[in-house]
């Protein structure tokens, strides 16, 4: 089990890596390298050769093997990012690069996106030095650069260029997944995470003639791309079930005593409660716009107007995406991807899974671990090139009240000194067994 040692550091990783600010504003915009430098030293500490690694100067990316007793099991990927999103300090109660640690809670922006899960990995991995231990199957432990934009920098650029530093390995553990979700009624479901929707960023261009602003213009290109704009927020993307989605909703219909009746799901979600939040926003596609560019002058009416769309579908579901995009934006606006990635499904009858649920089972008994599909992405996805099948499993047990999901990109970003505990003692547990 994870010693003392290994609860202190977690706690102190996490508000260090915090206070390392490695926002990324995109577009390049980011330098992960000082918290690679951190991470890599802790590395180094408890025996391993890291290896820095960057497709970009400054992009900086870490990976190190632990090698298992078992020589002929296949590897495990852990993986966690170093780059978090930006944070406006006006709006937050702490600063969000300070790392405070008040009243028993670390404060700052990656506290729970995700320099917790960086913070528990090396916290385990330095135990497991002091301790003698190796794991069953090699381990490849791996921090990247620039998850929160494109990943070229990251773990597209590993997966790419540097695929023999994962030989063996068939499976991986990153973010978003086995933290505490309360239902209102005294329950506790900890999801993992077994599927990602894939990501499809859109730009879509509307053309059309330039022209003065008093007069009539039937080919604006501003009317056409609200049109376009309109039609894709208001349309409603019909009903899609994948594997994973449909093992959530019949295990959380089991744990309400509820019939799973998977004809009727807008029912069935409105009888799980609070609990719909885990697999509402994964049953069907989604496009929602987010950016609007057009002009130059009030009195002018431009040649050119852009939007720009952040759509997600289902494993198995970007066909109808791109056939539904292209009539709803119709014959005056094109539409291309900017960022694409795949679709992701992992099986939730697999030992791996079962280990992360023994796990998470061990030390929270009262709980009730699910799987579910996660609405937006990971690193995950480029890994998934090299054949790595892709879990969430970043274990923390939260209190009633906390909202784990709203703090992804949110203000006062936090996470308690006790949910890093558990976290150490629930990775050391499955990562011994995995």
């Amino acid at each position: 089990m994870a010693d003392q040692q290994a609860l202190d550091e977690v706690v102190r990783f996490t508000s260090d890596l915090i206070r390392i600010d490695t926002t990324n504003r995109g577009g390049g915009d980011c330098q992960e390298r000082p918290a690679a430098e951190y991470a890599a030293e802790q590395l180094a500490g408890a025996g391993l050769e890291p290896l820095m690694l960057e497709r970009t100067a400054g992009r900086t990316n870490v990976v190190a093997r632990i090698e298992g007793t078992d020589p002929t099991a296949d590897a495990l990927l852990v993986h966690g990012h170093l780059d978090v999103v930006p944070a406006e300090a006006a709006d937050w109660s702490v600063h969000p690069f300070s790392g405070e640690v008040r009243d028993g809670v670390v404060w700052g922006r990656g506290a729970v996106d995700m320099k917790n899960m960086d913070a528990m990995i090396l916290s385990v991995v330095r135990s497991w030095a002091r301790q003698g231990v190796r794991p069953r199957r090699d381990l490849v432990v791996a921090f990247t650069a620039d998850e929160e934009a494109s990943a070229e920098d990251g773990s597209g650029f590993l997966a790419d260029e540097h695929p023999e530093l994962f030989e063996g390995c068939t499976e991986g553990i990153s973010e978003s997944g086995a933290f505490t979700f309360h239902d209102g009624s005294g329950r506790q479901i900890y999801p993992i995470a077994a599927g990602e929707r894939g990501t499809g960023w859109l730009k879509l261009t509307a053309r059309g003639r330039a022209g003065h602003g008093s007069k009539v213009n039937k080919e604006n290109a501003v009317t056409r791309l609200a049109a376009a704009v309109t039609r894709i927020g208001e349309h409603e993307w019909p009903l899609r079930l994948t594997p994973t989605v449909s093992a959530a909703l019949a295990e959380l219909a089991a744990l309400y005593g509820i019939e799973p009746d998977l004809t009727d799901v807008d029912g069935l979600l409105e009888k799980l409660g609070p609990a719909a939040k885990l697999v509402e926003a994964t049953v069907r596609n989604s496009a929602n716009p987010t950016m609007l560019e057009a002009g130059y002058k009030l009195n002018v009416i431009p040649g050119e107007a852009v939007a720009h769309v952040d759509g997600r579908y289902l494993p198995g579901g970007e066909d109808e995406f791109r056939t539904t995009l292209d009539l709803l934006t119709g014959p005056d606006v094109d539409w291309e991807y900017s960022h694409r990635e795949v679709a992701l499904q992992a099986p939730v009858d697999s030992p791996t899974y079962a280990r992360m649920r023994a796990a998470v089972e061990e030390f929270a008994p009262e709980g009730y671990v699910v799987p579910y599909c996660m609405s937006g992405g990971t690193d995950a996805k480029q890994f998934s090139r090299l054949g790595i099948t892709g879990y969430g499993f970043a274990p923390l047990k939260l209190p009633e009240g906390f909202d784990y999901q709203a703090l992804f990109h949110g203000v006062d970003e936090r996470v308690p000194v006790e949910a890093l505990h558990f976290g150490v003692r629930v990775l050391d547990r499955f990562l011994r067994t995995a």
